[in-house]
């Protein structure tokens, strides 16, 4: 198996209050990976140190090693725009900006210099199209994204993610926003991407862990209580804890 990310002995604090505590765990390659656990036990402190956006909190430090095809990416080298382009993020609420649907998506690739109207125009087209949107978007895509319904954003979002080309795409609850439709078609969606992209999603729903992702971490005050495929997860796990947090008697 072909693992993207390895993460090894991460402890991450603020100020005094030491929130993940010696993690270990590797992410494979083109598969969707499911981090479940209850509110506050570390899960999306966790993929932030993914793509460094912990970086913006000034009480962050950290210890440990991430690596993303086998390099540290807290090397002072490593270049973090670059990083965030490889390891494109997904956030709880739609977080579309006050521009047209175009400029939207296009944005990421006007950062990272590309700025002939052409291969914009094709590079939009091709991530409304991947991220399931270009159908229903096509003919208004001067109009504002502020326009569109909260499923309708949410898509976008992946859509301008996804435009920039990234290694892993991370997901902190992406349907918690979302009615019952719209959660099916960002299911749907990730269903797809996967094929194209490695995707780690955060989600407080036992049900779409199981439908979307094929491995699952289960976490637990700021600790990886056990990994694995996410049948044996649900169905043999090895730790009473893990039981007790799936049926509902915790969390």
């Amino acid at each position: 198996m072909e693992y993207i990310i390895e993460v090894e002995d991460l402890n991450v604090y603020f100020d005094e209050l030491h929130i993940l505590k010696n993690i270990n765990i590797k992410i494979p390659k083109n598969a969707v990976t499911s981090l479940i656990g209850p509110s506050g036990c570390g899960k999306s402190t966790f993929i932030r140190t993914l793509n460094r956006m912990n970086d913006l909190i000034s009480t962050f430090r950290r210890d440990g090693t991430v690596l993303l095809d086998g390099e540290n990416i807290y090397n002072p080298k490593v270049d973090v725009v670059n990083l965030r382009k490889r390891v494109g993020m997904v956030f709880q609420k739609p977080n579309p900006f006050p521009k047209s649907i175009f400029d939207n998506v296009a944005y990421g690739l006007r950062v990272h210099g590309i700025n002939d109207k052409d291969v914009l125009a094709q590079k939009v087209e091709e991530a409304l199209k991947s991220a399931a949107l270009w159908e229903e978007v096509e003919n208004i895509l001067e109009k504002s994204a502020m326009g569109l319904s909260g499923g309708q954003q949410q898509r976008l979002c992946i859509a301008r993610t996804i435009a920039v080309e990234p290694d892993v795409i991370l997901m902190d609850e992406p349907c918690s926003a979302l009615d019952p439709i719209s959660t099916t078609k960002i299911e749907d969606l990730i269903h797809k991407l996967k094929k194209d992209y490695t995707i780690i999603i955060v989600t407080h729903n036992m049900q779409q862990a199981t439908r979307v992702s094929k491995y699952t971490a289960f976490f637990l005050h700021g600790e990886i209580v056990e990994s694995g495929k996410t049948d044996q997860i649900f169905l043999e796990p090895t730790d009473n804890r893990t039981e007790d947090y799936i049926t509902g008697r915790f969390g």
